[in-house]
């Protein structure tokens, strides 16, 4: 054991760290393999033992300390292009057959849908444009 380098070891705990990355999906750990190759750099050139461990503690420190808010604030954003379901929202339509609180057809997106009006003492009439407010299921909410 005397005769690996103190490199390799940095590199095997870097490979070591990757595993549970790749397996719990925690990016932590990701950014622990980095300070252990910051580690390993650091020990191919030579440095004391003691410079190498405060090089894996502040560069994986810095790093969950920069990087994971960052990651967070993105993960906690919206999409910006709504797809599915989602992208039919807010969308007008055209009413094909009389739209009201039991049911109609419309034509949304070059679509035919089943709808229902949202207010149930409403109906709209064909020709009658109409937005879309939700869906449920296959039929949209209009308004």
């Amino acid at each position: 054991m005397n005769d690996i380098d103190a490199w390799v070891w940095w590199l095997v705990g870097a490979a070591a760290l990757g595993i549970p990355l790749v397996v719990t999906a925690m990016p932590e750990f990701g950014m622990l393999a980095v300070g252990a190759v910051a580690a390993a750099v650091v020990s191919a050139l030579g440095v004391d033992a003691v410079i190498q461990v405060l090089t894996f503690v502040v560069v994986s420190v810095a790093l969950i300390a920069v990087v994971r808010p960052i990651a967070a604030r993105h993960g906690r954003q919206s999409p910006r292009l709504a797809t599915g379901v989602e992208a039919l929202k807010g969308r007008q339509a055209v009413v094909l057959e009389r739209v009201d609180a039991s049911g109609g057809r419309i034509k949304l997106a070059g679509e035919v849908w089943s709808a229902r009006a949202l207010d149930t003492g409403r109906a709209y009439e064909v020709g009658q444009e109409v937005d879309v407010v939700d869906i449920e299921g296959a039929t949209a909410i209009v308004l």
